[in-house]
């Protein structure tokens, strides 16, 4: 059959199907829909590759992982713990790495993704704190974003702790130790995950219906209604030419968008590969089986769970006593201090909205100099968990660089009380001098690089205006559009557009967003 037989054959077969379905009437609202362009929208698509990366690698392992803490001989071929006894998911945690085909490479690069997974998460949900995309009506979306980053979390540590080895069973010994902290209900937690005491012998098959089943499940379906209101809602976009609260321009998403995605996701795909296949991490058979007897230095879990730890090894240990209840010190850093983080990051683009009593709808982005206090606060909030981070690696720190580990604590405890309102007060007056400087732009136009000698005798330096001279000679100064300004004489092609009521352009004529039409570049 030719080539144009078969083409000829597929139409008949796709105008058949559009008589019965009408699926172009369908299709092709979706196929012209437009997304605005911006690389840092990537982000979140980002996220979403990591994690289809993460299914399928999470899929191919669970063919071979046996969740199981039955004790067992260990005959492998890794000549350095052969004859040893421990538990059949540290021992096909082994059988993974040495004895199938590709295992090795495909847990490191399920571990890879999932670090890459946390990362974009977090770096995305930054994105759109910076911007302000999380206003109404998106508010939902911040909301989601914030379950699917603690589920991430979550997600992550059930992940690492399943093999069994010596660091992922310190750390599921700390996480023991949290939960039975939790007044009135830690020891009842504690029977869930454990059966009773540590580490009894349950745990790693119930640790493995969780990261397989439930909570994968769970990210789904909140990937997919965060999916669904991004295209019910529309995207944001930053401010630009032609680019209004009422219409959308950007690239439709066939083929152009589409192309991009693909594209994305075959070198977030490659990326994870090569990180995997010539960056060992996590490497199981180099730790050892875990022995509640038994630890070892310089052991710190994932990077997105190192401020719990950091924050542990800050507070003080303090028994503080509540109602005649005694409480242990581990509660506030472990348990207090991260609900309280995502209550309030769920809670701020409510609190927000109150303190600025703005209730407008918003598609349009803000650049974080134009909004100097939520910038300021994101700032102070990174610094708090940075200072933790380094907290959670102090031992490290203080052994490479011949440190008294007492006093590096001390300045760790002093810097989480004075780093973030410094970075506060820094980050807010920059974004007022930056505020400043457009201002400048707007009144008296960019520098253009020429000196120039006055009636006077003064040398005095040419301003180029972004606009030119009203009617009767006064200066006009063009409206702030939130977008970025010219600096440079050869950036005056970028200008922003003209306010019409002085004198300026007349509004160009815009589309609905659920209507409008991408803007070919």
């Amino acid at each position: 059959m030719s080539t144009a037989e078969r083409a000829g054959r597929a139409t008949r077969a796709m105008g058949a199907m559009d008589t019965r379905f009408h699926l172009a009437k369908a299709l092709r609202p979706r196929l012209n829909k437009v997304f605005p362009e911006h690389f840092t929208f990537l982000f979140g698509e980002l996220a979403l590759y990591s994690f289809v990366v993460l299914v399928v690698s999470g899929t191919y392992l669970a063919l071979f992982f046996d969740p199981s803490l039955t004790e067992t001989t260990y005959r492998g071929s890794y000549t350095f713990l052969q004859g040893l006894e421990f538990s059949r998911a540290y021992a096909t945690s082994l059988d993974i790495s040495f004895e199938v085909r590709g295992g090795l490479l495909v847990r490191q690069v399920h571990h890879w993704a999932a670090l890459i997974f946390v990362a974009a998460i977090v770096t995305h949900m930054g994105r759109i704190f910076f911007t302000g995309a999380y206003r109404k009506p998106r508010e939902l979306n911040w909301l989601i974003g914030v379950f699917l980053l603690a589920l991430a979390i979550l997600e992550g540590f059930l992940g690492y702790s399943m093999p069994d080895d010596l660091l992922s069973g310190q750390g599921v010994r700390i996480a023991s130790g949290i939960v039975l902290s939790i007044p009135l209900v830690g020891t009842w937690l504690h029977w869930m995950m454990f059966g009773g005491e540590f580490p009894g012998d349950i745990f790693v098959p119930r640790f493995f219906t969780l990261h397989v089943f439930l909570i994968p499940g769970l990210i789904l379906a909140l990937v997919a209604v965060h999916l669904a209101s991004v295209w019910y809602q529309e995207h944001t976009q930053f401010p630009g030419r032609r680019k209004r609260e009422s219409n959308a321009v950007g690239t439709r998403t066939v083929p152009a968008f589409a192309m991009k995605s693909t594209g994305l996701a075959t070198g977030v795909t490659a990326i994870m590969v090569l990180l995997g296949g010539f960056f060992q991490i996590n490497p199981v058979f180099n730790y050892g089986p875990y022995l509640a007897s038994h630890s070892s230095l310089n052991a710190q879990p994932d990077w997105y769970l190192i401020f719990v730890e950091g924050a542990l090894r800050l507070f003080p240990s303090w028994r503080i006593t509540v109602g005649g209840h005694s409480i242990a010190a581990a509660f506030w850093p472990a348990v207090v201090l991260p609900a309280t983080l995502f209550l309030l990051l769920a809670a701020y683009p409510f609190l927000e909205r109150r303190f600025t009593k703005d209730y407008r709808k918003h598609h349009l982005l803000q650049r974080p100099r134009d909004a100097p206090v939520r910038t300021a606060t994101g700032t102070m909030a990174l610094t708090f968990f940075m200072v933790l981070m380094v907290a959670g690696s102090d031992d490290v720190i203080a052994f490479l660089f011949k440190i008294p580990i007492e006093g590096f604590v001390w300045a760790l405890r002093m810097a989480l009380f004075a780093l973030p309102p410094l970075a506060f007060l820094i980050a807010y007056r920059s974004c007022l001098r930056l505020q400043r400087f457009d201002t400048d732009v707007l009144e008296r136009g960019v520098h253009a690089g020429v000196v120039q000698r006055s009636a006077d005798g003064y040398y005095v330096e040419v301003r180029q205006r972004l606009a030119p001279d009203a009617d009767d000679g006064a200066p006009r100064r063009p409206r702030y559009q939130g977008s970025r300004l010219p600096t440079l004489p050869g950036d005056l092609n970028t200008r922003p557009e003209e306010d019409s009521s002085e004198g300026g352009d007349q509004p160009r004529q815009t589309q609905r967003r659920d209507t409008a039409v991408p803007h070919e570049r």
